[in-house]
């Protein structure tokens, strides 16, 4: 006999009919002699007709009343899907975040799982019952008990942490569709269904707005080893799964609030070549790795900076036994990146070679500025200058000298409380054996994001820390980062620019706060573009793989979509591309890597 939890989410719920039908599901898991416990979302738009009525109330509502009105919508669905299921004859009954056990931080509207106390709970699920638990709620750990609220997609979080406190045996997520899609369908209708994905995939997509499973829920899966499959609520179709690690004894303490970082890995094997001056237009980064592609040498980190005039730079990392022929690859095609066709000019090549990589990894990174930034703080207090940066869900890696290389490991171990007497290389580049033959497993969009650049940031230890610390204070999360290859000397010091993305929401805000610090920590001008679009591809296959980036630079090319930024990490490549040139991307890319078949094709433009 399984114990499985079942989430189903608003729309499942949203009317009589869905309400019995889910009971039906649930009686016909329980007849096949499984325990269930069922965790429900608010009905249909429950949530959205509450927001509206406070919105009518007040301008400005407290949180701590938001949080009070918010969770009386799965205080219904609990109790009418308790009753269908009373109605089937099978013993049931409805539990809130509290009665069930959910004990978060005092934090109204954004709270984190501290832990659940699942006496009561199992007590209920040993007599019999199906325990119908209230979604996207708890109660906070101070003595007042007050009602708190998970924020955006916390039935989801509800289910998982539930899962794992119970030691289930699978976590059911019932949703309005198939399962994860290569991409989204309303913008590809070709998107296919994929049987399974790993989780650090999925955390990859679902932090890119997948928006099937929120990157919380599936944090808590990886680090739980809690096995996961999204299905649909109207067939019986097997859905897909997304596979977790073997768990790793983890205490269920402070479930959303231990330790974000696992584990400190290097390489320092590592050697740089960057492409300085290079034409800001379609086709030059397709030209240039494409060429890398057909010489089969396989590339790391890629980053292209924002562009300076009408020109921009492209470094990126290769093993240092594989530097040659590398080297020879982009001295042969930079007198064809000219800046000015015609003209002598072309784009400079730097070689650098005693390089290291140190990468920070943990599934607890999501969501919190605050770690990037205390691994360049740590870095700047070692004395180790960064020289790149790239960052996804699951990692930050900084491109450092090599001979700071032992000092950065030990200074990041002791600062992430990790222990210090051994040191994790990075893991050898092979692609893990997997059932897609596409070594992309989706693509994502996000067109909510805006670029900040922020012009001559002194190139010293220590800058990064405090851009990124001050970013941390006011609570603002960082995605794409890029650090400047070219250096500019203002009154005799090194400077280069660093850009990023973040929220739209938050970019004139964070745009003010940055141009008013700009005097006190030495950076110029901060430039804000908010007409951009975010494109990526994820895929643990894209490991050893030197043709991918190159395949998705090249689509993006043929289509005259010029890139404006790109960072990638071992399984995520990102551009950044003008907003109204982004959903044509997305079409463009998830046919290129034939991800809804090979029939499929899109209007040329």
């Amino acid at each position: 006999m399984a114990l499985i939890v079942q989430k189903y989410g608003g729309s499942s719920v949203g009317t009589v009919e869905r309400i019995q039908a889910v009971a039906e599901r649930v009686l016909k898991t329980q007849l096949a002699g499984n325990s269930v416990v069922v965790v429900v979302s608010a009905m249909g738009k429950t949530t959205d007709g509450l927001v509206k009525l406070a919105q009518e109330i007040s301008k400005n509502p407290s949180r701590r009343e938001m949080d009070m009105l918010l969770a009386t919508g799965e205080q219904v669905s609990i109790a009418v899907v308790s009753m269908a299921l009373q109605e089937l004859g099978q013993a049931a009954i409805s539990m809130t975040g509290a009665q069930v056990g959910i004990v978060t931080e005092a934090e109204h509207s954004r709270a984190r799982i501290l832990h659940i106390e699942t006496e009561r709970l199992q007590r209920h699920i040993n007599e019999g019952k199906v325990v119908v638990v209230a979604g996207f709620q708890g109660v906070s750990s101070t003595e007042e008990l007050e009602i708190t609220t998970l924020g955006r997609g916390g039935s989801d979080t509800s289910a998982v942490a539930l899962a794992a406190a119970l030691g289930a045996d699978f976590c059911e997520i019932y949703t309005d569709v198939p399962g994860i899609l290569t991409t989204d369908p309303r913008l590809v209708p070709q998107a296919q269904l994929m049987d399974e994905i790993n989780c650090d995939e999925m955390l990859e997509l679902a932090s890119l707005g997948a928006k099937v499973l929120h990157p919380r829920a599936v944090e808590i899966a990886k680090n739980y080893g809690v096995p996961l499959v999204v299905r649909s609520s109207w067939t019986d179709a097997p859905g897909t799964w997304v596979t977790t690690p073997k768990p790793i004894g983890r205490e269920l303490i402070n479930l959303e609030l231990a330790r974000p970082v696992e584990d400190v890995e290097f390489d320092t094997d590592q050697a740089r070549i960057a492409l300085l001056r290079v034409p800001d237009k379609p086709g030059v980064a397709a030209r240039l790795f494409g060429e890398i592609a057909r010489q089969e040498v396989d590339v790391d980190l890629i980053i292209q900076s924002i562009h300076e005039g009408n020109s921009n730079d492209i470094a990126f990392t290769v093993m240092t036994p594989i530097l040659k022929k590398a080297e020879a690859v982009a001295a042969a095609i930079s007198p064809a990146l000219r800046s000015h066709p015609g003209k002598s000019e072309e784009a400079e090549v730097l070689i650098e070679q005693n390089i290291a990589k140190v990468s920070i990894v943990g599934a607890g990174m999501i969501g919190r500025p605050g770690v990037a930034a205390k691994m360049f703080i740590t870095l700047a207090n070692a004395g180790v200058n960064i020289q790149m940066i790239s960052t996804s869900e699951v990692k930050v890696s900084c491109v450092i000298n090599s001979i700071d290389c032992d000092k950065a490991v030990k200074a990041l171990r002791i600062a992430f409380e990790l222990p210090t007497s051994s040191t994790s290389p990075l893991p050898p580049s092979s692609p893990p054996p997997h059932s897609s033959p596409s070594p992309v497993r989706g693509v994502a969009l996000d067109m909510n994001q805006a670029r900040l650049a922020i012009r001559h940031v002194p190139d010293r230890p220590g800058m990064a820390a405090k851009l990124f610390g001050l970013l941390a204070e006011y609570n603002v999360s960082v995605d794409m980062i890029i650090q400047s290859q070219r250096c500019h000397v203002i009154n005799g010091i090194p400077t280069r620019d660093i850009a990023f993305t973040i929220a739209r929401m938050d970019a004139e805000s964070t745009q003010y706060m940055l141009q008013k610090a700009a005097s006190e920590y030495g950076w110029g001008e901060v430039v804000l573009d908010s007409e951009i679009a975010k494109v990526s591809i994820v895929g643990a296959g894209m490991v050893g793989q030197p043709g991918v980036a190159a395949k998705m630079f090249e689509a993006l090319a043929e289509h005259q979509i010029n890139i404006q930024m790109i960072a990638t990490s071992e399984i995520k490549i990102s551009c950044v591309v003008e907003k109204d040139a982004g959903v044509k991307a997305l079409q463009v890319i998830h046919e290129a890597f034939e991800l809804a078949g090979v029939d499929s094709s899109y209007p040329k433009s």
